[in-house]
């Protein structure tokens, strides 16, 4: 197994070959280097091992802060040091007397023998550790040469209980298994044609998709609480017995069940809103278990809509974790567990594993077969830990590679070298901004001239949080690549996000003083067939120097002359897809993205693996802060006379609704019923509706009239999460705020603050008892502690109490994790929705690191069925999006 030192040579030679940008480990080697060490001395055993540990610590403790050249100068250094034991500088051997010392101090660990069955997922040892040999170390102070492969053996580990081989692996082998497991589903025992057939409604279509189909929660027996021990905001399991249940008038087209259960101890009274059908399954008498919030209305303890399962013996025979999968009606949940419990048992073990032992072994993760066994059916929470922390490492590592592909094909041809002087960028500067650029931004001018500047293609994002000035950065990117007279694209999401970006770039180019005026175009769909053929010979014959647009930049018949820089804007609204056509369409031109979605850095480096990241973390002077309320229903007509107030002084205002229309499945405020009611409310003023079921060419109409202030009241859905600057508009309302995710209500309340006049965003959660604006009001004031309020009621706290994007960001990540990080990749084979470790993360990307600086192009024996496997995952699902 590979030892610290090992693992360190792998780090700084990737960090050598990435020209010393300190990008080969997450976080830089300055804190690699913070938790190296601990490791390091813990396998180091004699003080000779230990005074080459702080000679190393020494020469990288403050890498972040060298210039390229120290840093390579460090690198070659260190390495020589480990590899061919060049003698330490007399400096550290006078070191020696004092490690000899603390050494003799220290009293020996004694031997942990142990019969027990190893308890680490899929029989392996314990905790690896990963000791030099002495006699290895005891080189590195040796003068005479050495060859450049490290002669670093572990020591021999304790004895341990003998672990299952695993059998031997081949490409030949895998294939033949995996088109086994593509098998129909109907080749698996107690499958018939028609549980088939309701399996395919949810796409679950072979043998593989009922493995990956992983539960959506458990239903956890070895913790039943009794209900007189229930306290309301938990959520919780209990076992108890319907006692009487009558039907009652419902909000939507359906009546609502009111069930009473006892357990003896106390009772329960649950609502199932518009499933009055279920009468005839709960009557009473018959056993329950119920899994879900438990709320307190007066004196009464109260679930609504929870999961819910008819007793029976299967359920309790082991007083286990049982699975609740994702399933239509017409597939029974018992049946189900019985027919996955035999599909995992035959195939679990068989499952193809294309993941390296040595990674495995690394990272201290499970064996594939062992972590779909206990995924499905979990002996432990810390057994599910375990199988969710292998599967999502693998969707993890399978990501980290295909963009270091991607990283490594568009990095092997040439691009175009744009180098500028000092003098134009100042000049340009100078005549192009009324303004001082902030730090943030002018670090990220530096990066993107440094990327330019050979003829190596960037690859850079830009992400900043709303207002960060992204737009003036790019733009002065797009001005590098024409004063070395070559062409420059910008693409944004959406027609009037570009006509924005059209006119800006318009009125800037317009100030600078130059013999030839800049030649600016833009180019969206709702341009006729001539115009947009006039653009197309524009661009083809280099008589366009700028050409803005959406997604027309990257259709048919779009080619340019000689594309010096493409600029992408809200890059998390297109895909690697779209930025490879975009590329294309140059020959292999610098490449910026830029997002105003602020995500962890851990999260940012996994999203775009394949990018350079510069984070601008700070706003221009000037930017308003929006003042956030959190405001009851009951006093949305104290609402209505501020906002009347605004209306009436000249300016705008937003409100916002979780869904377009009603929905018999949700009492969520809608926009087209809100639209109706507003244009009373507000009948003196100009009121519009806007949401994403109308025509594109609609949706723009009605945004362009509304920042044209032809409207002053916008009732609209998410769709104008992003969108064009409208300074006037000073007030958002946002309508069952509760339901959004906190990016959203962040992105949302941005739409507001982009003037001079002080703005305001209200938050007006949905009907429901888990919302309690005192309770929220408790925590600011420190009266309570956070862990009391629910996600909900977190997540609005977090956004009443910062503007930092950046900051939400953190707690968004902390709160719900990373989501389903993998896109299209991961096709629904990996662990929707598990909150990922930053740990894990880092680890993932460290690997893919190390197997691609190793192996590129995963040829070696041992990487084969990695290679096979992420070529099946693109046949399957055709690229990263």
């Amino acid at each position: 197994m590979p030892s610290a030192l090992e693992n360190l040579v792998k780090i700084l030679k990737l960090e050598r070959e990435q020209d010393a940008r300190n990008a080969a480990v997450v976080g830089g080697l300055s804190a690699f280097c913070t938790s190296w060490e601990p490791r390091a001395r813990r396998q180091a055993r004699r003080p000779k091992h230990h005074i080459l540990i702080d000679e190393i610590v020494d020469r990288l403790s403050k890498y972040d802060e060298l210039d390229a050249d120290e840093r390579i100068s460090r690198i070659d250094y260190v390495l020589a040091r480990i590899m061919h034991r060049q003698p330490p500088p007399q400096e550290y051997k006078d070191r020696l007397p004092i490690w000899e010392a603390k050494l003799k101090a220290q009293r020996p660990p004694k031997p942990a023998h142990s019969d027990r069955r190893d308890a680490r997922p899929g029989g392996r040892g314990g905790r690896p550790k990963f000791i030099e040999d002495s006699a290895a170390l005891d080189r590195d102070y040796s003068s005479g040469p050495r060859t450049s492969t490290l002669d670093i053996r572990p020591a021999p580990r304790l004895a341990r209980p003998p672990r299952q081989a695993r059998p031997p692996r081949t490409a030949e082998a895998e294939q033949a298994l995996q088109q086994e497991l593509q098998a129909s589903t109907t080749q698996a025992k107690g499958i018939g044609e028609k549980m088939a057939e309701a399996l395919r409604q949810i796409d679950l279509h072979s043998i593989r998709d009922l493995l990956y189909h992983f539960p959506r929660d458990y239903q956890d027996y070895t913790h039943l609480k009794c209900i007189q021990d229930l306290s309301a905001g938990e959520t919780v399991t209990v076992l108890a017995t319907a006692t009487r249940s009558r039907t009652v008038v419902g909000r939507g087209k359906y009546d609502d069940l009111l069930v009473e259960f006892s357990d003896g101890s106390g009772r329960l009274s649950v609502r199932f809103f518009g499933q009055a059908f279920l009468a005839s399954r709960l009557q009473p008498g018959k056993q329950v278990v119920l899994s879900g919030r438990v709320r307190q209305y007066q004196d009464v303890l109260q679930m609504a809509n929870p999961e819910w399962e008819l007793l029976a013996a299967d359920n309790l025979h082991a007083i286990g974790i049982v699975p609740i999968y994702r399933l239509t009606k017409e597939l029974r949940p018992r049946l189900f567990r019985r027919t996955m419990k035999a599909l995992t048992d035959e195939w679990a073990e068989k499952m193809p594993d294309a993941i390296p032992q040595t990674v495995l072994d690394r990272g201290e993760l499970a064996d594939l077969g062992w972590a779909i066994q206990q995924r499905h059916f979990p002996a432990g929470s810390d057994h599910r830990h375990h199988a969710q922390r292998r599967l999502l490492f693998d969707d993890l590592l399978m990501l980290h590679l295909t963009l270091l592909g991607k990283r490594r094909e568009w990095q092997s041809s040439r691009g175009p070298a744009l180098e500028v002087s000092d003098e134009f960028l100042r000049g340009f500067i100078s005549a192009a901004f009324p303004f001082e650029l902030t730090s943030a931004q002018q670090r990220a001018i530096a990066d993107i001239r440094r990327d330019v500047s050979p003829p190596l293609p960037m690859n850079r994002l830009i992400q900043g949080d709303v207002g960060a000035g992204k737009t003036a950065v790019a733009l002065v990117a797009m001005a590098m690549a024409l004063a070395n007279g070559r062409q420059a694209a910008l693409m944004a999401p959406t027609g009037i996000l570009a006509e924005q970006h059209y006119r800006h770039l318009r009125a800037t180019f317009d100030k600078i003083d130059s013999e030839q005026p800049t030649v600016i175009a833009l180019l969206t769909s709702s341009l006729s067939a001539s115009e947009r053929e006039s653009i197309y010979r524009g661009m083809a014959d280099g008589s366009i120097d700028i050409v803005v647009g959406t997604h027309a930049l990257i259709q048919e018949g779009a080619a340019f002359d000689d594309l010096g820089i493409a600029v992408i804007d809200e890059q998390h609204r297109f895909g690697v897809d779209q930025r490879g056509r975009l590329r294309g369409k140059g020959q292999n031109p610098h490449l910026l993205v830029m997002t105003a979605t602020p995500i962890p850095r851990t999260l940012a480096l996994t999203f775009y693996a394949d990018l350079d990241l510069t984070v601008m973390d700070e706003i221009p002077p000037g930017r308003q802060t929006v003042h956030t309320e959190l405001m009851e229903t009951v006093a949305r007509e104290r609402l209505y006379g501020f906002v009347t107030a605004a209306l009436e002084q000249g300016r705008q205002a937003f409100f916002v609704y979780p869904l377009v229309s009603e929905s018999e499945t949700s009492d969520a405020a809608s926009a087209t019923a809100a639209y109706d009611e507003l244009r009373r409310v507000f009948f003196r003023h100009r009121v519009c509706l806007l949401h994403g079921q109308m025509p594109p060419q609609q949706k723009d109409e009605v945004m362009r009239a509304f920042a044209a202030h032809q409207y002053d009241v916008m009732v609209t859905t998410t769709v104008t999460e992003s969108g064009v600057d409208v300074p006037n508009a000073t007030i958002i309302v946002i309508e069952g705020a509760n339901r959004f995710g906190l990016a959203q209500l962040h992105q949302l309340r941005g739409r507001v603050g982009r003037g001079a006049h002080q703005s305001h965003c209200f938050l007006i959660p949905q009907s429901s008892g888990d919302i309690s604006p005192e309770r929220i009001d408790a925590v600011k004031a420190g009266q309570l502690d956070e862990s009391a309020l629910s996600l909900q009621e977190q997540r609005l706290a977090a956004i009443l109490s910062t503007s930092d994007g950046f900051e939400l960001a953190e707690v968004d990540y902390r709160l719900r994790g990373a989501g389903e990080l993998l896109g299209r990749l991961q096709s629904g084979q990996g662990a929707q929705g598990a909150v990922i470790p930053a740990e894990l993360i880092q680890l993932a990307q460290r690997e893919a690191q190390t197997l691609y600086a190793e192996d590129p192009e995963l040829q070696l024996p041992e990487h084969q069925l990695l290679a096979n496997r992420i070529h099946s995952l693109h046949s399957d699902s055709g690229d990263v999006s």
